[in-house]
């Protein structure tokens, strides 16, 4: 769920959880980006682009997975995206290249391949020293499209919320995340399903958590990339890419840790 204006935000829950409850949902703010297309040049953020070349240092190996070579389908520009996220961007990876397997692949072994941690990955690059990198064959090479990232506000979806996060009737909702469901549901919808949006809190409408837990918390989330059509991607029926790092690895900027996790109906 996100939001244009904090203040609305905080008021939404107390009205709808009450003090407590909402005062704890509130806490699970997170500051993220809509991307949406540029009205002009001068709005794109950065080299924030969806498909095109990557922007990948010289040297650097371009991902493969079975010997098939991974698709480019978007790249981060974190140096334009910092001034938002402040201390939620612990380190400065500078640009951020996300690759995930062509579903071109042939389709008996696209199965096989598809189920790999390796599918996906992310490769950080220096601004500074970044050329562009063509995507080797027989790679799909989406069209380059600069975007403009809006800042927002977002609080999970109720499939991220665990029932230690908020205070509930456990005899009018069987969990926490019966609470939003029941209580925040109407906005989910109207606010981050079919979208693309970076960091911040996902849609997860699938009926299960995106990102997921450990010792250290929820995974931080990256990138949502909608069905695309003017793009030419899709992601089966529905279906929605999600990329998520383990909240110690992105503290240490290791973004080796990421995890593609692709969701449809």
């Amino acid at each position: 769920m996100k939001f244009n204006d904090p203040v609305s935000m905080h008021r939404i829950c107390i009205e709808r959880l009450g003090e407590k409850a909402g005062r704890q949902f509130v806490a699970m703010a997170r500051r993220g980006f809509q991307l949406e297309p540029p009205t002009d040049e001068s709005q794109a953020t950065g080299r924030c682009c969806l498909g095109g070349p990557a922007l990948l240092e010289p040297g650097t190996p371009w991902p493969e997975l079975g010997g098939f070579p991974l698709s480019l389908h978007a790249v981060l520009d974190t140096d334009a995206l910092a001034p938002w996220l402040g201390d939620q961007l612990p380190t400065r990876p500078g640009l951020l290249n996300f690759f995930y397997l062509d579903p071109d692949v042939p389709y008996e072994k696209y199965r096989q391949l598809d189920l790999s941690p390796d599918a996906g990955c992310v490769i950080t690059a220096d601004p500074a020293r970044a050329v562009e990198t063509a995507a080797p064959d027989p790679a799909r090479s989406y069209p380059a499209t600069p975007v403009h990232a809006a800042a927002v506000t977002m609080l999970p979806d109720c499939w991220d919320v665990e029932d230690d996060d908020v205070e509930f009737d456990r005899s009018e909702y069987w969990g926490a995340s019966s609470l939003i469901l029941n209580e925040m549901g109407d906005l989910v919808e109207a606010n981050t399903a079919g979208s693309h949006c970076v960091f911040g809190w996902p849609d997860t409408s699938y009926g299960s958590p995106v990102t997921n837990r450990d010792a250290d918390g929820p995974a931080i989330h990256l990138l949502q990339l909608a069905e695309d059509a003017e793009l030419g991607w899709g992601w089966g029926d529905a279906g929605t890419m999600y990329f998520t790092v383990p909240a110690k690895a992105f503290a240490a900027g290791d973004f080796s840790k990421v995890e593609a996790d692709m969701r449809c109906c």
